[in-house]
C-alpha cells in the first residue's frame, strides 16, 4: 500500500503554531529516516556500522568507543510516521565522530526540497533525541516558543544546535534541528558507505522510492556530488529491503 508524502508548504504563522506542543513531527532527513537508526535514540543502542559514539558534552568531538547512546526517558516508538517534502537543501559538510564521514545538515533558506521521514512524537521525545543530537545531557524538555514563533532558534554554535519550524501538518507544529550556517559557509564532506546507506534506507520506507531514485537524490547533494555517484550509492541499497515503519 503506498504510504502518504506531505509537502510542508504551510506558513509558520499558523495558529496551530500559537501554542507549546505536546507532540511534535520530528522531521528526520539524515540517518534517522531510518526507523531503526531513530530507535537508537529513543531506547539507547549502537548503530549498525558506526565507529563510535560522541561523548555527550556540548560541542565535543571526542570519541568514546562504541558505547550507545543514552536514549529517551520515554522510549515509547512514534505513534506514526509519514513521508514529508521540506522546503530547503540536504547537504554534508564536517566530520561524524560516530560516522567517520560528512554528516547531514539542512539549509531551509535554499531554494529546494528535502525529502524527510517525519515521526509523530511528544514534545520531551524530541527535546532528548535533539540532546543527543547536541551531544548534551538528555533529560530535560526543550522551549519550543522561539522556534514556534520564528522558525528558527539558535540553542548554540554546535552541529545541530539550531532548531528548525518549517510549518505545521494536522495542526501539529514540525521541527527538526541543523547547523546554524548555510552550506556554502560549511567546506563539503562527502558521507561514509554506513551512513549513507542508513539515510537511503529511511528514505526508501518514507517515501516507497526504488534505489534508482534514492541514489540519484542522494549523489546529487552538496558534498556528496562528485565524490559519490549515483551507481555506487545504489550498491550500497541494492541489497536492502526498507524496514516496515511504525504504524500510521
Amino acid at each position: 500500500m503506498s504510504r502518504q508524502t506531505v509537502v510542508v508548504a504551510r506558513p509558520r504563522t499558523d495558529a496551530d503554531l500559537a501554542a507549546t506542543p505536546g507532540l511534535v513531527w520530528y522531521a528526520a532527513y539524515g540517518s534517522n529516516a531510518n526507523p531503526d537508526r531513530l530507535g537508537c535514540y529513543l531506547s539507547g543502542d549502537v548503530p549498525d556500522g558506526a565507529v563510535g559514539a560522541p561523548v555527550t558534552t556540548p560541542a565535543s568531538e571526542s570519541v568514546s568507543g562504541r558505547s550507545p547512546l543514552r536514549g529517551c526517558r520515554d522510549r515509547t516508538p512514534p505513534a506514526r510516521s509519514i513521508g514529508m517534502v521540506l522546503p530547503g537543501l540536504l547537504y554534508f559538510a564536517t566530520r561524524s565522530a560516530i560516522w567517520s564521514g560528512g554528516r547531514a545538515f539542512y539549509d531551509p533558506a535554499t531554494p529546494a526540497e528535502t525529502p524527510a521521514h517525519a515521526y509523530l512524537l511528544t514534545r520531551g521525545q524530541f527535546s532528548d533525541i535533539a540532546a543527543q543530537e547536541m551531544y548534551r545531557p538528555a533529560g530535560t524538555d526543550l522551549d519550543l516558543t522561539e522556534v514556534l514563533r520564528t522558525g528558527r532558534a539558535h540553542l548554540g554554535p554546535g552541529r545541530y544546535e539550531t532548531l528548525v519550524c518549517p510549518g505545521s501538518f494536522q495542526g501539529v507544529p514540525i521541527v527538526t534541528c541543523t547547523a546554524g550556517r548555510r552550506w556554502r559557509d560549511l567546506p563539503g564532506n562527502p558521507p561514509a558507505p554506513a551512513y549513507l546507506r542508513r539515510i537511503g534506507i529511511g528514505l526508501r520506507a518514507a517515501h516507497r522510492w526504488s534505489v534508482t531514485e534514492t541514489a540519484g537524490y542522494l549523489a546529487s547533494r552538496p558534498g556528496a556530488a562528485g565524490q559519490w555517484t549515483p551507481e555506487a550509492v545504489a550498491g550500497l541499497l541494492s541489497d536492502a529491503d526498507p524496514p516496515t515503519p511504525p504504524a500510521r
